[in-house]
């Protein structure tokens, strides 16, 4: 699985490079800023990213503008990005498409390595890993709109999906049988308005919309 990751400080950028190598991955790029990391995509085109919100040169949001460009240029192309702080409409912005393949993580994350290189894998297959801290903040914050409907149970499984569990997984956490998560999961896409398709997005839509309030 080839890697390219943007990482403007030199030791985190190695030590994730050396991280994913040691777990299989194949990093064929590793940079320091927007610019370069849209060449790398161009060039290597690969199976999954790991961007830094904040880049050079404003140290703002580069990370995240580069890394909607890429998915601009290579559809649907997975990227994880790390951020020091929860900021919900980075998130969001990843998400917004609607599509799988999109990752937000608090660099403290890279520390436990398993569950940072479980969440590169997941990403890299479609998937979505939001950061359970961040999880943990937004639904905090969850007091009206879309979600109101929702009963408490409900948004435990919501807010576990947005961390990208299976519902074996959440299963698991909440210590009920999978039939009862997926019952759960049927409930919050008919009460968010979610109708089965064709292409079969809704577990992304369903967290956009929980991002969104």
């Amino acid at each position: 699985m080839r890697v390219v990751i943007a990482e403007d400080l030199a030791l985190l950028r190695e030590g994730i490079s050396r991280l994913l190598n040691e777990q299989g991955f194949e990093v064929v790029a590793a940079v320091a800023d927007g610019d370069a990391f849209l060449a790398a995509v161009d060039e290597h085109r690969p199976d999954v990213c790991v961007v830094d919100v904040r880049l050079p040169p404003g140290f703002k949001d580069e990370g995240v503008r580069a890394a909607l460009e890429a998915r601009r240029r290579i559809e649907g192309l997975p990227i994880l990005v790390l951020s020091q702080y929860v900021e919900r409409t980075y998130a969001a912005e990843l998400l917004s498409d609607g599509r799988g393949g999109v990752g937000y993580l608090l660099k403290d994350r890279v520390a436990e390595v398993r569950d940072f290189v479980e969440a590169v894998r997941r990403v890299a297959e479609g998937g979505t890993a939001l950061d359970p801290e961040a999880v943990s903040q937004l639904l905090g914050q969850r007091d009206d709109g879309p979600l109101d409907e929702l009963t408490p149970r409900e948004r435990d499984v919501l807010g576990l999906m947005a961390e990208g569990r299976s519902n074996g997984a959440i299963a698991e956490q909440l210590v009920v049988t999978e039939g009862a998560v997926e019952k759960h999961v049927s409930n919050i896409f008919m009460k968010l308005g979610l109708p089965p398709s064709e292409q079969d997005h809704r577990r992304v839509l369903a967290v956009l919309t929980w991002m969104r309030g």
